[in-house]
C-alpha cells in the first residue's frame, strides 16, 4: 500500500511550528502520524523528491527527516526500493505514566519517571515465574540477593571497567532501600549533599538526624570550592552525590572532578555514595561512559531506565561493607522479594535493545520541549546531556507561585525548594519531559500562560 502525496498532506496537517527546525518538526509530525493511524504501518512513503514537493520543504529536510526516522526504527528502507512505514515496539507502549499524560484530569510532573516497558515486562514476569520452582523449596529467607542475580550485576559492572565480584554486590527493593540501609548501617553524624540533589535522599538523611552541609551544582557542573568545604565539613561522615546526569540539573562531571571528589573524601575520611540510577540515560548524540570515583559505594536501580514499580536495587562496594551490609537489623525488610529478583534478572539480561529505544525516544522529547521553551526571558535552562527534566531558572519570578497558578490550568511541577537541603532555590522548577509531544506543548503552554500574567519582585 502506497501513500499519495494528498494523503500524506492530510495525515500531517499543519506540522510546522514557530522555533522548531523544520527537519525535527516533520519526524515527530510522521511518528504522530503513525501513532494515531493517520499513516498506516506497512504503507510506503512517496519518494523523496515527491515527498519534498508535497509538503514544501527541500529534498535535504525529507532525506534527514527519514534518516532520523530510519534510527528510531519508524521507517525501514531498502536499497531501491520506497520507504516503508513501522511502528517500533518501544513505541507501542507509552514513555511515560498515565499520571504525567494529563488522562487523568492533571498533568502530573512532581516525579520525573518512566512508564513501565509493558510487554517486556510481562515476558520477563512469565519467564521468571516458568523457573522460579527451586525458590519455592527455599526458606523464601533474603539474604544478600539471589546468587544469579548478584552474579548478573556484578558482571554488567565488570564490563563496564569496574572489576567486581558477585560478593560485593548487596540486593534492595530499589535505590532509597539501599540509602536507607547504608545511613543506617554507617549512621553519619555529618553529610555532604549537591544543592540541588533528589528529595527522597535529603529525607533519608535527615531522618538519620545528618547534619546536612551543601555544594553548589548547576548544569554547568559542581562549584570546586564548595565541594572542598563541603567535604571538610563532613568530615568522618558520607557524602551522597549524582555524578551522572545529575537529578534535577542533568549535569555530567567531569573526570578531573571525579579525581578531586577521590582526593577530598581521602583527605577527610568521608564516605562517598554514588547514586548512579541516572547513568544509563546518556542522551548524547556518542554516549560513552565516565569514570566512576575511585573508592566510591554505589547504589543504583532500573527504576530511571526501565520502571520504578520493579523494586529492585543493589549496593555495590567493599565485601566486607556488604558482609556487613547483610548483617544489619534493617536488611531483611529492605530486601527485594524474590520473584522480583528473578524479573530483574530476566530484563537486565537483555535490556540494552530497550534502553537504546528509551533513549532515542527521551532524546526526541527533550529536544522538543527546549525548543518550545528556548530563547524566552522568562526563564533559562541549558538543554542536560542525560536525565529525564529540564531544571528551569526563573526570571524575576518565584517557583512557589508558578507551580500554584500552573495547578489550577492542570499542570503539577516540583519546585526547587524540595530539591534543596537549605530551601533554597526559590525561582527553579524541575520539568520533566518524559510526556509525549503533545502533552509537553500543553506544559510549555500553561508556563507560557502562567508567567506572562505573573508578575514578583525580584
Amino acid at each position: 500500500m502506497r501513500v499519495g502525496e494528498e494523503q500524506l498532506v492530510r495525515a500531517l496537517g499543519a506540522w510546522r511550528r514557530p522555533g522548531v527546525p523544520l527537519i525535527t518538526a516533520l519526524d515527530e509530525a510522521i511518528r504522530e502520524a503513525v501513532i494515531d493511524g493517520r499513516l498506516r504501518t506497512g504503507s510506503e512513503l512517496p519518494a523523496e523528491r515527491r515527498f519534498a514537493a508535497a509538503v514544501g520543504v527541500s529534498r535535504g529536510t525529507v532525506t534527514a527527516a527519514l534518516e532520523g526516522l530510519r534510527d528510531g526504527g519508524w521507517v525501514r528502507t531498502r536499497h531501491g526500493s520506497a520507504s516503508t512505514l513501522r511502528l517500533p515496539d518501544a513505541a507501542a507502549e507509552p514513555l511515560a505514566p498515565l499520571t504525567a499524560t494529563g488522562q487523568t484530569g492533571l498533568i502530573d510532573l512532581r516525579r520525573a519517571v518512566p512508564a513501565a516497558p509493558r510487554a517486556a515486562y510481562r515476558e520477563a514476569t512469565l519467564r521468571a515465574v516458568e523457573r522460579a520452582g527451586h525458590l519455592l523449596t527455599e526458606d523464601g529467607e533474603p539474604g544478600p540477593g539471589l546468587p544469579e542475580l548478584r552474579a548478573l550485576l556484578a558482571e554488567r559492572l565488570t564490563g563496564q571497567g569496574l572489576a567486581t565480584r558477585p560478593e560485593q554486590i548487596l540486593v534492595t527493593s530499589g535505590t532509597r532501600a539501599a540509602f536507607a540501609l547504608l545511613c543506617a548501617h554507617l549512621r553519619p553524624r555529618t553529610a555532604a549533599v549537591e544543592v540541588p540533589t533528589y528529595f527522597d535522599a535529603l529525607d533519608v538523611l535527615r531522618t538519620q538526624g545528618a547534619r546536612l552541609t551543601g555544594c553548589r551544582v548547576t548544569t554547568d557542573g559542581w562549584d570546586p570550592d564548595q565541594l572542598d568545604a563541603a567535604f571538610a565539613a563532613a568530615r568522618g561522615g558520607l557524602a551522597y552525590l549524582v555524578p551522572d546526569f545529575q537529578n534535577p540539573t542533568g549535569a555530567l562531571m567531569t573526570a578531573p572532578t571525579r579525581r578531586t571528589v577521590a582526593d577530598l573524601a581521602a583527605r577527610h575520611r568521608v564516605t562517598v555514595v554514588v547514586d548512579e540510577t541516572m547513568r544509563e540515560l546518556d542522551l548524547r548524540d556518542a554516549p560513552r561512559p565516565a569514570p566512576r570515583i575511585r573508592h566510591a559505594v554505589l547504589i543504583g536501580s532500573a527504576a530511571k531506565g526501565l520502571w520504578g514499580g520493579l523494586r529492585v536495587g543493589w549496593i555495590r562496594g567493599p565485601a566486607p561493607l556488604i558482609t556487613a551490609l547483610a548483617r544489619h537489623p534493617l536488611s531483611a525488610p529492605l530486601s527485594a522479594a524474590p520473584i522480583q529478583q528473578l524479573i530483574a534478572v530476566e530484563l537486565l539480561g537483555s535490556t540494552e535493545p530497550l534502553l537504546r529505544s528509551r533513549r532515542a525516544e527521551l532524546r526526541t522529547r527533550r529536544d522538543h520541549l527546549s525548543a518550545l521553551l528556548a530563547d524566552d526571558a522568562r526563564w533559562s535552562f541549558a538543554v542536560p546531556p542525560g536525565g529525564l527534566a529540564l531544571w528551569l531558572e526563573l526570571n524575576g519570578i518565584r517557583a512557589a507561585t508558578v507551580i500554584e497558578r500552573a495547578r489550577r490550568s492542570g499542570l503539577a511541577l516540583a519546585p526547587g525548594p524540595s530539591f534543596a537541603a537549605d530551601a533554597a532555590l526559590v525561582r527553579h522548577l524541575r520539568v520533566p519531559y518524559t510526556p509525549p509531544p503533545p502533552v509537553l506543548d500543553r506544559v510549555a503552554a500553561i508556563l507560557d500562560e502562567v508567567c506572562r500574567r505573573t508578575a514578583a519582585p525580584r
